[in-house]
């Protein structure tokens, strides 16, 4: 067997230029362990072929003698060989009707495949992500959505200049840019048409995280989400300082009865009833970067929307769901969309959606691959980390059954099928296999 892995293509998306293992990390691995990796050619990835062979890597079309196969993104049904072990975002542990094809074609087979988003540790947390990038990238977004849709009103403001973040070379210039911002805003203010500008941000995971890591390069005042009311009818608040605050579990629902409790929420959440409705009057932008599933409320509903605009509090500019689910926990995301049209306006009114930045309603942005558009920095964090847990994957015996297969416990928490096989903590999905 090959002392080798593969770098399949990303062509899932025209946006996708990520990879799972950067030149600098290929180089390390035949420098460090002598592992050679293949990649496979592409005229959209951000790396180019030059840059890995430079670095130790042979770019050829065919990887079949690579035990093990990387990519970002679902690799087509067509590209699997019999027995191969194959690692990438599968979006299957749901039971996701649209991937069930590509897993059940797996099945058949006799594959291996090892989901990123299943690598956690003891605790149930994820070790290799790109939700950091998610929230960077979607903050990004949101901020210019905001400068837009003010502009379209005839509002000028600082926002209004920043650009989208796929137009950036890396997060350094994204940075700088953002910085010029929060240096107008300290100089010039912000518009009283849009002022104060308060922002609220769902969750406190790495999305969330990335997120504020670029709020706060602007000069943005902390408040707990109990002050926005005081905050956003106070004509004393500042127009030279942004109010962020940070929704948590407790802010979404309260018990039916008792104290609030976390992992009660959790484990019941029949047992609680939504409340983050009180907070949507107060907020001009929302930010939501939570995991969602149908066993929960959603933060905000096409009903409360329609009550707030009725009632003419159309203080909410946009939204940004970086989650973007579907119809999920932001009811009115009615569709993804793409990075260069990141947006487009509900009219809470009539349910109807326009593309773009401008009409009557509020802006939702509610693009599903946002780390594509930071693709340089997201892959070299995300290869460092999958760098580590290579030289493992690559020594172990794919050919053993299950429980006799060698490697790190996160790596093995991630095997969903094994041998053609469900693994034992994911046969639940043979239901929607079947």
């Amino acid at each position: 067997m090959q002392h080798c892995i593969g770098v399949r293509r990303e062509d899932k998306s025209r946006w996708e230029r990520r990879v799972p293992v950067t030149p600098a990390a290929a180089r390390d691995l035949w420098e460090q362990h002598g592992i050679r990796t293949y990649v496979q050619p592409s005229p959209i990835r951000v790396f180019g072929a030059s840059e890995y062979e430079q670095n130790g890597a042979i770019v050829q079309e065919d990887l079949a003698h690579c035990p093990i196969v990387f990519a970002v993104k679902e690799i087509p049904s067509s590209f699997f060989r019999s027995g191969g072990a194959y690692m990438f975002f599968a979006h299957v542990i749901k039971g996701q009707p649209y991937n069930m094809p590509m897993l059940r074609r797996l099945v058949e087979l006799g594959c291996t495949l090892i989901d990123y988003e299943r690598v956690v540790d003891d605790q149930g947390r994820r070790l290799i992500f790109f939700g950091r990038h998610a929230g960077l990238a979607g903050m990004i977004e949101t901020l210019r959505a905001l400068g837009q849709r003010a502009a379209g009103e005839g509002v000028p403001n600082p926002f209004q200049d920043l650009g989208h973040a796929h137009q950036y070379h890396d997060l350094a210039e994204v940075k700088e840019a953002v910085t010029r911002v929060g240096e107008a805003i300290r100089r010039d203010g912000i518009p009283e048409q849009i002022a104060p500008l308060t922002i609220g941000v769902t969750g406190y995971g790495n999305v969330s995280r990335g997120a504020w890591e670029i709020l706060d390069l602007l000069p943005v005042e902390v408040i707990e989400p109990d002050a926005l009311p005081r905050i956003a009818q106070s004509p004393a608040a500042s127009r030279h300082t942004l109010y962020g605050t940070t929704f948590k579990e407790q802010h979404i629902v309260e018990p039916l009865e008792g104290e609030f409790d976390c992992q009660r929420y959790y484990d019941c959440p029949d047992n609680f009833r939504p409340i983050f409705e009180r907070y949507l009057p107060h907020l001009t932008v929302l930010v939501n970067g939570i995991y969602w599933d149908a066993r929960y409320p959603r933060l905000v509903t096409r009903d409360a929307l329609r009550a707030l605009w009725e009632r003419g509090q159309t203080r909410l500019k946009v939204i940004g769901d970086i989650s973007c689910d579907i119809e999920g926990s932001i009811e009115v995301t009615l569709k993804s969309t793409e990075p260069d049209e990141p947006c487009f306006v509900y009219n809470p009114l009539n349910g109807e959606i326009r593309d773009g930045y401008e009409g009557d309603g509020v802006a939702v942005m509610a693009v599903d691959i946002l780390p594509s558009e930071l693709p340089r920095d997201a892959s070299e964090d995300f290869s460092r980390v999958l760098k580590d847990y290579i030289p493992a994957i690559v020594a172990a015996d794919f050919s053993v059954p299950f429980e006799d297969l060698h490697l790190p416990p996160p790596i093995k928490r991630a095997v969903i099928v094994h041998r053609g096989e469900l693994a034992p903590d994911y046969a639940h999905l043979r239901r929607h296999l079947e």
